[in-house]
């Protein structure tokens, strides 16, 4: 399961549910703090409430509560801490953040940048001691700076020539103060390459840890059956070399047991501080790759202007994200699909303004373009606020052009009419011109953006204007993928190219016209063996499902039958050897976090594949897999968290990989349950009520029914030290939630227990 799916809506509803609870705990706290600021219970409820609203906004990904549950936070520790003293207008300072954190978990309350920006500026000025604290007002809303117009954009001068000469390779030059030098991309590519590998390497260490931890688990246990055994011994009235020869081996068994938590610390240290700095080196590298999105922008914005004046409409172009840093490989594959973008704004979209002072609009047309950074993503929106899309129009076109009969465009949705526009060769134009009609359009636009592992998509609103949504990886170096298993070695398929993934059973196979199909959004979908596609021996699948990843490129559309779906994973783009030559199917290659090599699908090439064995009539037929007599019995986890939305995130993700999941809401609930059940793991937090997870570890290490059962701590926590107790206390695995994602969670799991069935 995907990110996208498990952030759906059924979790911001339990997000929202949580935020509800939470923020009347903050709501009567906070007033009863306004009798007696120092009230402990009082300042523990509320301080609780707002780090488990943070922590639950930040598994769902809602950036505003994060930033607003923070500060709040901060404010109340102070106050816990003694360095802060509740005044007046601290108290409706929370108070309105606590307004803030319902309206932003209210689902279509719009709460923009700018309150959340200026609520934390404001929790600042009331923590910062050398500032005046002021009690809140509102405050008029500055003047909105001029949007710049495209007529006012001076010409960019020409860059200097970068010579290839090897001695001015390294020529110091000065940009914005600071001292630049000239390298060339072959040596940058090379460069990220080396800490790409590093960032994997240190990988590798995560299992070998863990593989400590449990050798020092398993050494106490020895140490503690000698005890036993010592203890049955002395009955037996030894004689003094016997006694001797246990007091030695129990002294030696200690020494080896301290010198092993010892080397194990290290080792734990060396191994965060290793990928610590990985990271960093990586980011590094990547960054110098960078460019600011203001470098695509420049003959863009000339060309709305002269194509504007020439269609005699007024225009306006405004530009937000100018800084935005984007891979320069990335910037010179755009520039294209933003100038057709551009041009279909100013074309079809805004109107002439005699029509526009018509419609009761502003003589002059807007364009708004937009760059941001979204998960790993350029994120950019291209609107206007033009005529839109005549939706009737449209559908007649299609019906004109043989696309679809009458009756079936009758019942097109907006969204599936407004798909008809990324047609090759589709336009609206009756004739042509210098700009419009060609049929080269969105289809080319579609192409391009897909070529970049993207994806574009359309928006309109009727009289009132167009949006484009695109979203394109920041540097064609890093891929997000979908790695499968066929034939036992790893490929992996671009996110940008998978429609979804399934499982079939086989029921939902059927066969049409000599070939397999299955039915998938109305229509039958074609099913394809990637064994057969990638020439490899059909693996063994035990499970009575098929595992199909829906691929489309345009409008072809296939089912890729795989033995495995081993997770999402973000890969370094490895190129392939140029002595190889194109391999069939293949695009690059890269280094899962374990080191082995994993080959990345060219889905364009795969399919062309698909249509050749089709043509030649040498498909082969999967075979479908009977139910299995008997199932093994599944494994259970135990899910100790005081947060319901980390706690069903959690239950979500083990139950799609088919685990058994029990949840307990504190470290009392979980000893409990634990002492009552069987289970084969437990996940547990940290800061809980009434017994915390470090209590509640503790406990289960000197249980002798239960001291050998796995333990992983999932934590906010993410300091050496922090992670240094929770395996001190005897916790197998530590996962700091700053950087929690599914991946890593069922890696961890499998790697403690392996796979769901017993």
């Amino acid at each position: 399961m995907t990110p996208d799916q498990m952030r759906d809506a059924s979790l911001l509803e339990l997000f929202s549910l949580e935020a509800d609870a939470q923020t009347q705990v903050l709501s009567a706290g906070l007033l009863a703090l306004e009798r007696n600021p120092t009230q402990a219970d009082q300042l523990e409820a509320c301080m609780r409430a707002a780090h488990s609203l943070k922590g639950a906004a930040r598994i769902v990904g809602v950036d505003a509560g994060v930033s607003v549950a923070h500060v709040m936070e901060d404010c109340l520790v102070s106050a816990q801490e003694g360095r802060l003293y509740l005044q007046p207008e601290h108290i409706d300072a929370l108070l309105q953040g606590t307004d803030l954190l319902m309206r932003i978990a209210t689902p279509g309350n719009e709460v923009g940048p700018a309150d959340i920006e200026a609520y934390v500026a404001l929790m600042e000025r009331l923590l910062d001691p050398t500032q005046p604290t002021a009690m809140l007002a509102p405050k008029p809303e500055p003047e909105p700076a001029p949007a710049p117009i495209v007529e006012a954009l001076p010409e960019p001068e020409p860059a200097p020539p970068v010579s290839s000469e090897a001695p001015r390779q390294n020529k110091r030059m000065t940009e914005g103060g600071e001292r630049v030098l000239r390298v060339t991309a072959e040596r940058l590519n090379s460069l990220l390459d080396l800490s790409s590998k590093s960032l994997v390497e240190t990988q590798r260490l995560k299992p070998y840890l863990a593989s400590m931890q449990r050798l020092k688990r398993i050494q106490s246990n020895g140490l503690r059956a000698l005890d036993a055994l010592d203890g049955q011994l002395k009955a037996l009235d030894l004689n003094l070399e016997a006694q001797e020869a246990l007091a030695d081996t129990r002294r030696l068994l200690s020494e080896a047991q301290a010198l092993l938590a010892e080397k194990n610390a290290e080792l734990d240290e060396f191994g965060w501080q290793a990928g610590q700095r990985a990271q960093v080196l990586y980011d590094t590298a990547l960054a110098c790759r960078m460019r600011p999105f203001a470098d695509v922008l420049a003959g863009q914005a000339r060309m709305v202007r002269d194509l504007g004046r020439s269609l005699g409409k007024q225009v306006r172009l405004e530009i937000e994200g100018e800084k935005t840093q984007v891979d320069r490989d990335v910037l010179e594959k755009l520039e294209a699909p933003l100038t057709h973008l551009l041009r279909n704004a100013v074309d079809h979209g805004i109107e002439t303004p005699e029509q526009r002072v018509l419609a009761g609009k502003p003589a002059e047309g807007l364009i708004r373009l937009r760059a941001s950074h979204q998960a790993g993503l350029l994120v950019l929106e291209l609107s206007d606020d033009g005529n839109g899309v005549d939706l009737e129009r449209l559908r007649g076109s299609i019906v004109d052009r043989h696309l679809s009969p009458v009756e079936t465009a009758l019942r097109l949705s907006e969204e599936e009419l407004l798909t008809f526009l990324f047609l090759p060769g589709f336009s609206l134009r009756d004739k042509v011109t210098e700009v419009s009609g060609r049929g080269v359009g969105l289809d080319a636009v579609q192409h391009m953006v897909r070529q970049l592992r993207g994806a574009v998509v359309l928006e309109q609103t009727a009289g009132q204007g167009s949006r484009f949504h695109l979203e394109v990886p920041l540097t064609l170096s890093v891929v997000r993928s979908l790695v499968v298993e066929v034939g036992e070695e790893a490929y992996a398929f671009p996110l940008a190219h998978i429609e979804r993934m399934c499982d079939l059973a086989p029921d939902d196979i059927v066969q049409l016209e000599g070939r397999q199909h299955f039915w998938h959004e109305g229509r039958h979908v074609g099913l394809v063996a990637a064994s057969q596609l990638l020439q490899r021996p059909a693996g063994q699948n035990p499970s009575d499902t098929l595992k199909v990843v829906v691929i489309r490129e345009r409008d072809a559309v296939y089912g890729i039958a795989v033995e495995r779906f081993i997770g999402e994973r973000t890969l370094v783009v490895l190129p392939l050897d140029d002595r190889l030559g194109k391999v069939q199917d293949i695009s690059a290659g890269a280094l899962l976090d374990d080191g082995s090599v994993v080959l990345i699908v060219d889905v364009e090439d795969m399919l062309r594949s698909v249509d050749k064995l089709l043509n030649t009539g040498r498909l082969e037929r999967i075979a479908r897999r009977s139910q299995q007599a008997t199932e093994a019995p599944r494994k259970r986890v135990l899910v100790v968290d005081d947060s319901l939305t980390v706690r069903e995130l959690q239950r979500k993700l083990l139950l799609n990989r088919g685990y058994e999941v029990a949840v307990a809401v504190d470290g009392m609930d979980g000893w409990n349950a634990l002492r009552s059940e069987d289970f084969d793991l437990l996940i547990t937090d940290i800061d809980m009520p009434r017994m915390d997870g470090i209590e509640l570890v503790t406990l289960l290490r000197r249980d002798s029914r239960l001291q050998s059962l796995p333990v992983m701590v999932v934590s906010y926590k993410d300091r050496e030290e922090d992670r240094r107790r929770g395996l001190d206390a005897g916790a197998d695995y530590y996962l700091a939630k700053a950087s929690f994602h599914d991946d890593a969670l069922l890696d961890a799991v499998v790697e403690l227990i392996g796979g769901a069935r017993a």
